[in-house]
């Protein structure tokens, strides 16, 4: 197994774990799976109210789908299958409350999951990025969810920019990705006493909070979501391209701003 789920009955909070600290959370599709089984098991659990999403080891809390995985595609231009479509609580109709609390790093793929928590806790050496664009990639479905999180401007340098530059976790404190900014290796401590609080409230009106604000998001989400499928069809290079640039990212540097 692949995620760790503990669950705390005296409070009401379940942490979910990505536990692959080795490919730094990376979501294999073992994990995908996992994740998509987990959430839909959490809305049938009523001792659960609320809960905590992070990623195993200070290194990372999540890098995005693993490199190794293989992920069979139709030979349509019409179709294709994204596994971390499905890997988040809202894609899986989970409306409790879920707090990320992020150490390490958070890139591209990770922000299918930030992008349906309800709010962020960083450790201050939290750094966010997108490496897309660097390896000849178009990133869609991590731009249209950031763009909901953060203003237009900071979102689009993160995605153009690539591995060229990483987002601090004080930066994204700054512009409101981050909602609490705590030291190095406190983030977990500080999530789950933000969801022990909302767990002790009544229920209802929680997941009904959740989902209007949910609402508030969905019809842009949609529209943005409708159009990725055809924009990484014409603008993603060939695999082999992309593997070519990936295996000549050692050589490249990056800044934290």
């Amino acid at each position: 197994m692949s995620l760790r789920v503990a669950t705390d009955k005296d409070t009401g909070v379940a942490v979910v774990t990505l536990d692959r600290p080795d490919r730094l959370n990376a979501v294999d599709l073992d994990t995908a799976r996992e994740l998509a089984d987990t959430w839909r098991a959490l809305r049938f659990d009523d001792t659960v109210r609320a809960v905590v999403l992070t990623g195993a080891g200070r290194r990372a809390f999540c890098t995005g789908v693993d490199r190794d995985a293989v992920v069979p595609q139709p030979a349509s231009p019409y179709m294709q299958d994204d596994p971390l479509l499905t890997v988040g609580p809202k894609a899986n109709d989970l409306w409790k409350p879920v707090v990320a609390a992020v150490e390490g790093m958070a890139c591209g793929g990770a922000f299918y999951l930030l992008g349906e928590c309800e709010f962020v806790v960083a450790g201050a050496d939290a750094v966010f990025f997108d490496p897309h664009t660097t390896y000849g990639m178009v990133s869609a479905y991590e731009s249209v969810l950031m763009a909901q999180r953060m203003p237009h401007g900071e979102v689009a340098r993160m995605m153009l920019m690539g591995t060229a530059e990483r987002m601090s976790a004080r930066r994204a404190h700054e512009i409101g990705l981050v909602s609490e900014l705590t030291g190095t290796g406190d983030a977990l401590a500080a999530a789950v006493a933000c969801a022990t609080t909302i767990a002790g409230h009544p229920p209802a009106a929680v997941q009904g909070t959740v989902r209007a604000l949910w609402a508030a998001r969905e019809t842009s989400l949609a529209a943005g979501f409708a159009q990725a499928p055809h924009l990484i069809a014409l603008g993603n290079l060939p695999t082999g391209d992309q593997a070519e640039l990936f295996a000549g990212r050692r050589s490249q540097g990056f800044r934290v701003r």
